[in-house]
């Protein structure tokens, strides 16, 4: 399936959407009891997020009930920072089609300094706290095609995202560090648009490519069992554009994609070197149970690499993501 460019909130909600996501897009579970309230009009305790996010009690016991913050419908045109100390709190907002934080920094800003603020510099969202979930809101960043411009930074570990929606062009989400998991999430984007260093799980994600470019571009460490691992979702193109899976922004890169519906926009040779052949030696793409046109396992670069049954069984979110704490994402929501 084709999806010709607009964006999620504007035009036709309804029933195209509902194709888009299926289940995703069904009324969300009743929302929390939150600690405290936002809302755009006046009618809860703070019309910003950030402010809401500030006064959260700090420090934080990991171990501890999250702090909920409940966001009502509005959009919310602000940057979020969450420091270190402000971890282990909980964002629902009301749906993902009415609930959106955005901003519009991009990388070629000039600074007080005169020069370019650079890509890290660009996020609507930076996350630095453990443990938080965010549910049901859309996270983006409105600069559109003029170069990097993140919606989400996450330098923090074990941090959820659920049934949320990440819009942006190029360099969409930065997963700098640590262990994230998503779920039933909507991600678009058309250079490097899931990029970074951390382990991540994708359950049921929905990806969708604005322009010709590259999905992922991880910069996994060396020695890293796992990069990102996408699970049972899809990939859509706008119309004729066309797109490579991923590409090694480092060259130990991994990324895998697991019993994925693919359309037509997706390469062949689904994998691309970024110049570097070295690189074909060293990092770890592949591929188990790919579907729709874009699956092209006889036609994929010689340097993707096989991946059993057994191996494609064994890539569960607890396996990916638990680590030596045993965390399970969702398991104290």
């Amino acid at each position: 399936m084709s999806f010709s460019g607009g964006r999620p909130w504007f035009g036709g909600i309804g029933a195209a959407l509902l194709l888009f996501f299926g289940a995703a897009l069904l009324p969300c579970a009743a929302a929390p009891r939150g600690d405290v309230v936002v809302a755009a009009d006046g009618s809860g305790d703070f019309t910003s997020l950030q402010d809401a996010i500030s006064k959260a009690p700090m420090p934080v016991d990991p171990q501890g009930r999250r702090w909920v913050i409940f966001v009502k419908a509005g959009t919310y045109k602000e940057r979020i920072y969450v420091q270190r100390e402000r971890g282990n709190i909980r964002v629902v907002g009301e749906d993902p089609a009415t609930t959106r934080v955005t901003f519009d920094l991009h990388a070629n800003l000039l600074g007080p300094d005169g020069k370019p603020i650079g890509t890290f510099r660009t996020p609507t969202v930076q996350i630095d706290g453990d443990g938080m979930v965010w549910e049901n809101l859309t996270l983006a960043n409105e600069a559109g095609p003029v170069g990097q411009a993140l919606a989400l930074r996450v330098d923090a570990d074990r941090v959820e995202f659920r049934r949320c929606w990440f819009l942006g062009w190029q360099d969409t989400i930065l997963l700098n560090r640590g262990r994230h998991f998503f779920a039933d999430c909507y991600i678009e984007g058309h250079v490097d648009f899931i990029f970074g260093a951390a382990t991540a799980y994708f359950e049921r994600c929905h990806l969708h490519c604005l322009r010709d470019g590259y999905i992922t571009a991880a910069s996994t460490p060396e020695g890293t069992a796992h990069g990102f691992v996408f699970a049972d979702g899809r990939i859509t193109t706008a119309t004729g554009v066309k797109t490579y899976l991923g590409r090694p922004w480092r060259v130990f890169a991994r990324t895998v994609f697991l019993r994925t519906a693919m359309d037509a926009g997706v390469r062949p040779e689904g994998w691309h070197n970024w110049g570097k052949p070295e690189a074909e030696s060293t990092t770890f793409y592949a591929e188990y149970g790919s579907t729709g046109p874009g699956a092209a396992p006889g036609s994929r670069v010689p340097w993707a690499k096989p991946l059993s049954p057994a191996n494609a069984a064994s890539l569960t979110p607890v396996a990916v993501l638990g680590g030596a704490d045993g965390w399970v994402p969702g398991r104290d929501r």
